[in-house]
């Protein structure tokens, strides 16, 4: 089992491109990167597959979700061009969902960009991952299919690299109906890979038992958040699933910013002012609250101090040390 980390805020989207002095080795596939990994360390790129189907992706993923609302206005022309820095600079699989705003419209507009004006390597090296999260009502095929071929349109590609989906009621077992006709679309070539988000254990088992070509589960994983290391990750490794972590650095808060300092006091510590922080912070609160997580922050300082690296670097790679885990 893998795992692959969404680490990069679509927020950036308001930022300028990255500087070409800082990138990074780069996330591709091919003997030569094959080369690399195996001269300078752990893996950029893995394959996630299941019956015959497979994808390569990077490891650490850019996640889309920013693009969705509540974090300001986003102006789609910076939002590209922040996607073709980090694709220039080599991470080049990009994390969204059908929900998430524009983010499967800015996916199309970034994609004919790099066609227009990137080397055909380049584009073959970007994946675009995406997520269905309907309503649990009846999963006809003609429905399911609608739904595909609407982000299909937004993101303007014949085939989804990755369809990820998520239901919200497991009284229903409409999902695997919605699955059956997924996989079937698979077949016939609109879709790549099939893959899931935010489902349990029990039901991963229950889906790959009814034959659904699983790839990975797309789960939230950091080191508050080590559900996922208990019973799913046995499952994994027993299956070969793989795992796309997301909340790797909490929104924000596995950083320098919120080391020794109190949000408790108003004004007294960064604002928490992003729908991802405040979620984090929750969660926080939930295992084991602030006092805890500042003992945590700085013995992860201790590890970043030794290895040259920031806090949220340490993070990441903690969660990417983990079995079967992508981190987003």
């Amino acid at each position: 089992m893998s795992t692959a980390a969404r680490a990069v805020s679509p927020a950036a989207a308001a930022r300028p491109p990255l500087p070409r002095r800082l990138r990074p080795a780069r996330c591709t596939g091919g003997a030569a990167a094959a080369t690399e990994m195996a001269t300078a360390g752990p893996a950029r790129v893995a394959t996630v597959s299941n019956s015959g189907d497979s994808l390569a992706i990077c490891r650490v993923l850019n996640g889309m979700w920013q693009t969705s609302g509540g974090w300001g206005r986003i102006d789609r022309d910076a939002a590209v061009d922040a996607m073709l820095a980090y694709a220039d600079a080599g991470l080049s699989t990009f994390d969204m969902a059908d929900h998430y705003g524009p983010a499967e419209d800015l996916y199309g507009m970034f994609i004919n960009r790099v066609r227009r004006e990137r080397p055909p390597e380049l584009l073959e090296e970007i994946k675009g991952l995406t997520k269905w999260v309907p309503p649990p009502v009846k999963m006809t095929r003609s429905y399911v299919e609608d739904n595909i071929n609407r982000s299909r349109k937004r993101m303007d590609v014949a085939a989804l690299d990755m369809l990820q989906f998520h239901w919200w009621d497991y009284s229903n077992p409409g999902y695997l109906d919605a699955l059956k006709h997924i996989t079937d679309l698979k077949e016939e070539g609109k879709i790549k890979t099939v893959a899931l988000t935010n489902f349990d254990t029990d039901r991963l088992q229950i889906i790959l038992e009814n034959g659904i070509p699983v790839v990975c589960n797309q789960v939230q994983h950091s080191v508050v958040d080590m559900r996922p290391q208990q019973r799913m990750a046995e499952l994994c490794q027993l299956t070969g699933v793989k795992l796309i972590t997301y909340g790797t650095v909490m929104g924000g808060l596995l950083s320098e910013k919120f080391l020794d300092t109190n949000v408790s006091i108003p004004f007294a510590g960064p604002p928490l002012n992003t729908p991802s922080l405040q979620k984090y912070k929750r969660m926080v609160d939930a295992w084991g609250g602030w006092s805890l997580f500042q003992t945590l922050l700085q013995t992860l300082k201790k590890v970043s101090l030794k290895h040259g690296v920031p806090i949220a670097t340490v993070a990441v790679r903690y969660i990417l040390n983990q079995v079967s885990s992508f981190a987003s």
